[in-house]
């Protein structure tokens, strides 16, 4: 489990055009680094137009906002394309990120239990520590707490 304090743990993933994004490309920025469930999902699609309509808020905080999931990058580009999100989402089809951040969990849902991502945010210092976390994250007003921290 990680902490506030604790370094990022490292990472490069595949982005919506499939090219490698890494984290250390970021160092000397903050980072908003969301962790959601599927691309073009009623709680999601929330979220992540929450983050566009703050986004120029959040880069006069001089932060960069990064969206992880497990879905593929041509999902992420429907997505972005559907909802015009002008911030990078990578694709953790294998789960080793949310795994490393541990946001892969166990998860109930109707008496049903399955592993799944539990919705959290990190927010990632300039040296690539982690500031603050938001974990089991509500969409509503979620993009409002993250300014308020930055």
């Amino acid at each position: 489990m990680l902490n506030a304090g604790d370094l990022a743990p490292e990472f490069t993933l595949p982005d919506e055009k499939g090219e490698p994004v890494s984290l250390k490309k970021f160092r000397g920025r903050k980072i908003v680094l969301y962790f959601y469930p599927k691309d073009d999902t009623p709680g999601c699609t929330r979220e992540a137009c929450s983050f566009r309509d703050n986004l120029a808020r959040v880069l006069l905080r001089e932060a960069e906002i990064l969206g992880i999931s497990a879905d593929s990058a041509a999902s992420h580009q429907k997505f972005i394309r559907k909802y015009d999100l002008p911030f990078t989402l990578l694709s953790d089809e294998n789960r080793e990120v949310m795994k490393a951040y541990g946001v892969w969990k166990r998860k109930s849902f109707m008496g049903k239990k399955f592993m799944g991502i539990e919705r959290t945010t990190f927010i990632i210092d300039e040296a690539g520590t982690i500031v603050h976390i938001f974990p089991r994250v509500k969409v509503k007003g979620h993009a409002d707490e993250v300014l308020s921290f930055l």
